[in-house]
């Protein structure tokens, strides 16, 4: 992508990177690509940090550019073996300044994910520790963990995530499947993965399915016995691609199979500190519409057969 000469954020910002022997690039206007001397390149979401450079007076950008370049080489360069750099995870604790980012696998490499606090959540999904600054949101460090153990940051973060942050849930029938659309205009509405059974409180035999398609969305359908899980998986498959390829940084389009259990039978909060998460399985299906004008049903992976065979035959 050629870069838009009258960007003067995007010029501040390589020009930060410059100055510290970092060649960057911006692939898109809101990615940054820091290129290292093995040849290697990370990548970084500079949303927020753009919009609020946006805001300042363009005289101020070389200083903010400054400062963000000195926080993303730190956050590339250390590895989780660095040496502590002044404990800020127990000063972000204590401010109750930490929050839970959902992050496809492919948006953080093997040297950010070996920096950053971040862990596997599903297939094909990172949950990541961020700080939620005025002017930011700054993934945490693990080198900056100090004294706080890993499970500890997660936990304070989903709490935080789940309990302070304003959110709505939004009953809506989309082709007789009744999906709950969990959301809110920030972006950590991903943490309520971890507490689905306070949406759900009632007996869950066949789970539900969940789809993380925005950073500010979470779609759910509890799995009964009408309509036809095939139908209900398509639509949800629908609804997830449609949001997925409408909004600003989406996650993933993937449709995934809740299935409660150990995680969702601790306490509520037990859970978020407990260093586990919630069983998500990925499920799809596939209807293809033959010459003949037959329609064919292809269920796609393991889970998605076992949790087909198994709905079918508790309905006798």
């Amino acid at each position: 992508m050629t870069m838009n000469p009258n960007d003067v954020i995007a010029t501040a910002l390589i020009d930060a990177f410059a100055r510290r022997g970092y060649p960057c690039s911006l692939p898109d206007p809101n990615t940054l690509a820091v290129t290292f001397k093995d040849g290697s390149q990370a990548h970084a979401d500079i949303t927020e940090w753009r919009a609020h450079a946006g805001r300042n007076s363009r005289a101020d950008l070389p200083g903010l550019a400054a400062q963000y370049a000195d926080r993303a080489v730190q956050a590339f360069e250390r590895g989780p073996a660095a040496a502590p750099a002044g404990g800020g995870a127990r000063r972000m604790l204590e401010e109750g300044s930490l929050r839970i980012r959902l992050y496809p696998e492919s948006a953080l490499d093997e040297r950010m994910r070996a920096a950053l606090l971040t862990r596997p959540l599903a297939p094909g999904l990172l949950e990541t520790v961020v700080a939620d600054l005025p002017d930011s949101i700054v993934p945490l460090n693990r080198a900056d963990l100090g004294d706080v153990p890993e499970h500890e940051a997660f936990g304070a973060a989903l709490a935080r995530s789940v309990e302070a942050e304003p959110h709505y849930v939004q009953a809506t029938d989309v082709d007789g499947v009744k999906i709950a659309h969990i959301g809110e205009q920030h972006r950590y509405i991903g943490a309520h993965a971890h507490a689905l059974r306070r949406h759900f409180p009632g007996p869950l035999p066949f789970g539900a399915l969940v789809a993380f398609p925005l950073p500010e969305y979470v779609a759910v359908h509890e799995i009964g016995t009408d309509p036809h899980l095939v139908l209900a998986l398509k639509t949800m498959q629908e609804v997830a691609a449609r949001l997925a390829g409408s909004g600003e940084r989406p996650i993933s389009p993937q449709v995934y199979w809740w299935r409660p259990g150990e995680y969702e039978r601790m306490e509520e909060r037990a859970g978020f500190y407990s260093g586990r998460v919630p069983d998500l399985r990925p499920v799809g299906v596939q209807i293809e519409q033959g010459e003949d004008g037959r329609l064919s049903v292809g269920l796609v992976g393991d889970p998605t057969a076992e949790l087909v065979q198994g709905w079918e035959a508790a309905r006798g």
